[in-house]
């Protein structure tokens, strides 16, 4: 089929790889070149760069609602119109355009979580698995029925970790979708309203530890964080992102104390410990906990502290 893709990060660009061989990507819709890394310069989305390495036109347009877009996506007569990850909301003149609508392929097991970050939600609440459904999409939030759905056990799982399995799963989805529609047999299920659970952009520091927070809680937190969203403390004074970390039972650690011991850094939270195995100490690169701490006068020989931002 003739389709035209819209997305932005690497997981949709993962996507994009494994839909290219199979139907025929006519134009690839992505958000405008941004500011990332730490040298502060425009740099194009992982999408774009996938598309531009096979040879796919790429529009990077700040809105979809301008009648000459609208337009310039009507004259590529697409089949269907792929979305997973786009970070643009789909006017009803756009969604209107392809003959079988417009499919999106969401990080979620649908009606849970809907909205912009399903994956660290999924975290944040303990959920037992995480899953992609493609959903046909409409003019509400994540509300339109699905088709092929696929889940993953979550538990001790990263952000990380999950957005890239889920993005094969996704992709996967995707393609069984694709044949399903192509064929006229696919089988929509509509959403129960009564299940429906949002997952709202996480908040600045929504992520940073807490001593005062119980171990599973700031577990959590470091397993849902990402660059664009740190776990951030204070370790013997010292401002880190903690990368990496798991519970620690049996170790006794009062709330806001901090030790190294045995080569491993644990933090005391408000019912147990964590031990810390990854940190990036501000304006440093990554390192092992364990050698952070051993750069800590606070933490040499004696307990120290631990603390919010």
């Amino acid at each position: 089929m003739r389709v035209v893709y819209m997305g932005t990060p690497a997981f949709s660009a993962d996507i994009l790889e494994q839909l290219i061989p199979h139907h025929e990507v006519v134009a690839v819709y992505t958000r405008p070149d941004a500011v990332r890394g730490r040298g502060r310069e425009l740099a194009p989305s992982p999408v774009k760069r996938v598309a531009e390495a096979a040879g796919i036109p790429v529009r990077c347009p700040r809105t979809l609602r301008d009648a000459e877009e609208q337009a310039a996506l009507a004259a590529l007569a697409p089949d269907v119109i792929c979305v997973a990850a786009y970070g643009m909301l789909l006017p009803p003149e756009v969604l209107a355009v392809p003959v079988h609508g417009c499919l999106n392929v969401h990080g979620s097991l649908l009606p849970r979580w809907r909205g912009a970050a399903p994956i660290e939600r999924a975290i944040l609440a303990g959920d037992a698995e995480v899953g992609v459904c493609i959903m046909a999409m409409e003019e509400g939030l994540d509300t339109g029925d699905f088709c092929v759905c696929r889940s993953i056990p979550a538990d001790g799982a990263t952000a990380e970790s999950l957005t890239a399995d889920l993005a094969d799963l996704g992709a996967s989805a995707l393609l069984v979708a694709l044949s399903q529609v192509e064929a006229g047999r696919v089988a929509w299920v509509r959403q129960d309203e009564t299940q429906v659970t949002y997952a709202d952009k996480i908040a600045k520091g929504e992520l940073n530890l807490d001593p005062a927070e119980p171990v599973v809680v700031n577990d959590r937190r470091v397993r849902a964080s990402s660059a664009a969203h740190p776990a951030r403390c204070l370790i013997g004074g010292r401002g880190v992102t903690v990368l990496s970390a798991h519970p620690a039972p049996g170790v006794a650690l009062v709330s806001g104390a901090a030790r190294l011991s045995a080569k491993r850094l644990y933090i005391g939270c408000a019912d147990g410990a964590l031990e810390v195995t990854e940190v990036k100490p501000d304006g440093k690169r990554a390192m092992e906990a364990k050698a952070f701490a051993a750069g800590v006068p606070a933490l040499r020989g004696e307990e120290g502290t631990w603390s919010c931002v």
